[in-house]
């Protein structure tokens, strides 16, 4: 918390804001690229994603209060640049989410970057046959270990709410890996 505020000072000053920026982009890129690719599933959209929520980031950072953790306030970015990443795609090529997510998963199995096995993959289609909300609290929950209460500041609703979905969430996997 010391170097996040350290960080958030250096970053906030002209003088050193590139540099601070160059070392945010090196402690969390790695974390919010798989939070964006659990989300959208291409690792090609992941990066464009990625890149996008880097420059909101950047152009944003002064707005940014601290009435929250600065990883959280990134999360929220990264989940919303993801959503309506998805939307924006959905809408171009004229197909539901649920069909573009469909795809993107059957996508999965040719995709060079992708290094799961047969169950990893079962996992996926389990996750993608969920709601968004739901997709978004397994996978920051089980993946990411996020507590509820950032979890809560990053999608902007209650933590009963979060713990209610992730519940539901686990026993819908549950059924499906169970279908076989």
């Amino acid at each position: 918390m010391q170097n996040e505020a350290k960080l958030l000072s250096l970053l906030k000053l002209d003088n050193s804001k590139e540099l601070a920026f160059k070392t945010l982009v090196k402690r969390y890129k790695e974390k919010l690229y798989w939070h964006i690719r659990k989300i959208v599933i291409s690792h090609d959209d992941a990066d464009d994603v990625l890149q996008n929520t880097f420059i909101k980031i950047f152009r944003n950072i002064d707005k940014f209060k601290g009435d929250s953790k600065l990883y959280t306030w990134m999360y929220r970015i990264a989940t919303n640049e993801s959503i309506s990443f998805l939307n924006s795609k959905a809408k171009r090529n004229q197909v539901s989410n649920e069909t573009l997510n469909e795809n993107a998963i059957q996508n999965l199995v040719a995709d060079v970057y992708f290094e799961g096995d047969e169950i990893q993959l079962k996992l996926q289609k389990a996750i993608a046959q969920l709601p968004r909300i739901q997709q978004l609290v397994f996978n920051m929950r089980y993946f990411d270990d996020i507590k509820y209460k950032d979890m809560s500041s990053i999608l902007e609703t209650s933590e009963g709410a979060l713990k209610a979905s992730y519940h539901i969430a686990v026993k819908k996997i549950k059924t499906y890996l169970q279908a076989d």
